[in-house]
């Protein structure tokens, strides 16, 4: 057995390395090490508890908007305070423009790239990939910067700035929207649409988001198999067999994203089986995380309300910072593909009843998402109503106890918040690369990358292996708030 360590890897967030056992050109095991310590949540004992809102979104520059509204939702549920319909509007608006930004970034910048790469040339589709994907030449890509750029100008309007905006709070958006400014917004909105329908999906969003099959993709794939950079991912996924690789661990968790004025989620949350085909609600109680192969204190699993963060950088059989979550004992997979296995779309719960999850459906699920939520971010800000209230103030008991949660581009995000005597005591975090990308438990159960690269091919000579990057990417890493 040989052993190959990859990384750093580039174009993910933060600093990761993986440490990959081979036999007879696959890989045998993984450990998946996030070696940055940060230290956020030691940060946060002893402040009064409002200073979360300045300083958790610091945790990532990509995520930001993410974990202020899990810091905001945490606050608020420990205060009890409810946002009006306009706050929970505009903290949609200002998390979907981030999360969508997030999917067309990983898509354009992260992963299609890698399929520009030497190692194809020999492919009937590569020179198109180097045409539309190329790092920093790449004609599809570059439009999607700029895209992007435009893009967070909704931000602008709605958070002052980004990342690291101060408009969230507990009881709403601190920045009321006027009526001539929510139709410059819906034409920021319009106008990000009018992209992904001429380059990315090659269609309107709502053909995309209605397809509901696999037969249904394959007939709208052939039509045009060009078209659209979606379809030509179709064509290369296809030819590389990317269905069979970087299989999932069968178990999928989303929180809910979205939440609506009624308290429902315009994307229901659950734990969806695989095996099962069937949909549980999401028990928070069954939440644990283990640390036993974490360079941190504590060998019992804890819930994070109980839950604490100690550096021990010379613990036995410690390889990462990120500790090891689990649900009842479990292993789960969040992000996209979760949310869309929780919210029932029929095409990718058809997708991933045959193959599992998977690199293709993965990034397949993602892309689906961008065409489903753009369309609710304009019902939203056509609900905006400006003459009525954006927030409601909090009113934070000396002592109490509080949950954020919130789906992150990558997955399930959560905060738990414990004040006393007007301070924070204890604030953990469990974010979305930290379920996806945790080490072994103490049973020795390998996280939901470590098990999904095993299988993956390793070709002679490589010292960055073409499919151990694909498998890695398809879970669009963060790992600066796996090791918050």
């Amino acid at each position: 057995m040989t052993r190959l360590i990859v990384g750093p890897f580039n174009r993910v967030e933060g600093d990761l390395e993986v440490q990959l056992e081979l036999a007879e050109g696959r890989v045998a095991s993984a450990r998946v090490n996030a070696p940055m310590y940060r230290g956020f949540e030691q940060m946060l004992v002893g402040r009064e508890p409002h200073d979360a809102l300045v300083i958790v979104p610091r945790i990532c520059g990509i995520c930001s908007v993410s974990q202020s509204v899990a810091a905001a939702r945490a606050i608020a549920d420990a205060a009890g305070v409810e946002l009006p319909p306009n706050g929970v509007h505009v903290t949609n608006l200002m998390l979907a423009c981030e999360n969508l930004a997030d999917h067309v970034s990983h898509f354009y910048l992260f992963f299609m790239p890698d399929f520009a790469r030497p190692v194809y040339a020999a492919r009937a589709w590569f020179g198109e990939a180097q045409r539309r994907f190329a790092p920093l030449a790449g004609e599809h890509a570059r439009a999607a910067l700029a895209a992007r750029q435009r893009w967070f100008e909704i931000m602008g309007t709605l958070g002052g700035k980004w990342p690291h905006t101060q408009s969230i709070q507990p009881g709403g958006s601190a920045r009321a929207v006027e009526a001539a400014e929510r139709l410059r917004l819906l034409a920021k909105v319009r106008e990000f649409r009018a992209f992904l329908e001429a380059t990315t999906f090659g269609a309107p969003l709502e053909e995309v988001a209605a397809l509901d099959s696999e037969a249904a993709l394959a007939r709208w794939h052939a039509a045009d198999p060009l078209r659209g950079d979606l379809r030509f991912f179709l064509t290369l996924a296809d030819d590389l067999q990317l269905a069979a690789l970087g299989r999932g661990p069968g178990l999928a968790l989303s929180y809910g994203a979205y939440r609506q004025p009624d308290g429902s989620h315009a994307l229901a949350g659950g734990v969806w089986d695989e095996t099962a085909r069937t949909l549980a609600g999401v028990d928070l109680d069954a939440i644990r995380e283990d640390a036993t192969h974490a360079w941190l204190a504590g060998d019992t699993p804890l819930h994070p309300r109980e839950g604490h963060t100690e550096p021990r950088i010379d613990k036995p059989g410690g390889y990462t910072w990120n500790k090891a979550p689990r649900l009842a004992g479990r292993v789960v997979e969040t992000g996209a593909i979760a949310r869309q296995l929780a919210s029932g779309h029929a095409l990718i719960r058809e997708a991933v009843a045959a193959q599992g999850s998977n690199v293709r459906n993965r990034v397949l699920a993602r892309l689906i998402e961008v065409a489903r939520v753009l369309p609710m971010m304009e019902a939203w800000l056509a609900a905006l109503a400006p003459r009525e209230a954006f927030f409601q103030p909090d009113h934070l008991p000396a002592d109490g106890e509080g949950v954020g949660l919130t789906e992150a581009a990558r997955g399930a995000l959560g905060h738990w918040l414990r004040v006393q005597r007007g301070r924070i005591t204890n604030y953990q975090i469990v974010a979305p690369t930290s379920w996806n990308f945790s080490p072994r438990d103490a049973a020795g159960t390998p996280g939901a990358l470590e098990a999904a690269l095993v299988g993956a091919p390793v070709l002679q000579g490589e010292d960055t292996p073409v499919a151990v990057q694909h498998v890695v990417r398809s879970f669009d890493p963060c790992m600066v708030c796996t090791v918050h």
